[in-house]
């Protein structure tokens, strides 16, 4: 029996999902970074992690690290050198949620989140995060600088508070949702990255909504919310598959431990 893949744990989805040539005359097949992979060039080569502080943030063997990260390389290094359209998709991976005590080496934002948040949410409550600026809801959820989370409970908002994401931008902005244990989001344009990531953390998704956000949170108790399910973000075009992912729906007979 194959052993089973254990899997990785990633603080930053990606921003831009695909790569496409300059000069695209000539048709080539698209080479796929899958997101495990591209976090091992996110650590290693961008923020300069050596392979074991890399293994620890994934939470997986440097071993494994160094697999991955040689696979990444070797794609990446196709798709320059001969052309071809990267895209960036699937994978054996979960959304950070603050609860890795090797998360940025006890430097993550998200954990303080979650310490905060995650315990507090009790049984029965559904938490709404709606991305939040002076009363309305923020049109651009990759520079969104708050959310404001709203609990309820048997039809009714019982609690609300503004939470400041510290400066998270995109791809870690899934994360900082995760470590607050949001169960919904309210938005209004949202990338195909962004997207992606909230549903591989099991967040459903409500965009392309504007106005006041308390108002929009009423209406979404009361199933009159009207929201676009085709949301799109100018800024983000290209969407991709969801692939393979370890959230909330379990992994199959992979382990997610």
């Amino acid at each position: 029996m194959p052993r089973p893949v254990k899997c990785r744990k990633v603080c930053h989805f990606p921003n831009v999902l695909e790569f496409l040539p300059a000069d695209d005359t000539e048709k080539k097949t698209p080479i796929v970074l899958t997101v495990d992979e591209y976090e091992t060039i996110r650590l290693l080569d961008k923020k300069g992690y050596s392979q074991e502080q890399c293994a620890a943030s994934m939470q997986v063997a440097r071993t494994t690290v160094q697999r991955i990260y040689e696979i990444a390389r070797k794609k990446i290094a196709d798709a320059l050198i001969d052309g071809h359209p990267l895209k960036i998709e699937g994978g054996d991976f979960r959304i950070c949620d603050g609860q890795s005590g090797n998360c940025s080496f006890g430097g993550c934002y998200k954990q303080e989140i979650y310490k905060k948040y995650a315990a507090e949410k009790g049984e029965g409550i559904m938490r709404i995060a709606v991305t939040y600026e002076n009363g309305q809801i923020f049109q651009h959820f990759g520079h969104t600088e708050t959310f404001k989370i709203y609990d309820v409970e048997e039809g009714k908002v019982v609690h609300s508070e503004v939470v400041d994401t510290n400066g998270s931008g995109h791809g870690a902005l899934a994360g900082v949702l995760n470590a607050l244990n949001a169960d919904v989001l309210i938005c209004g344009g949202i990338g195909g990255g962004a997207q992606t990531a909230l549903a591989a953390a099991g967040i459903k998704l409500f965009g392309g909504v504007s106005g006041d956000a308390d108002e929009a949170v009423e209406a979404f108790i009361n199933e009159t919310l009207e929201y676009n399910p085709d949301v799109k973000c100018s800024h983000h075009e290209h969407n991709n598959g969801e692939g393979h992912t370890c959230g909330e729906h379990g992994c199959g007979s992979h382990s997610c431990h």
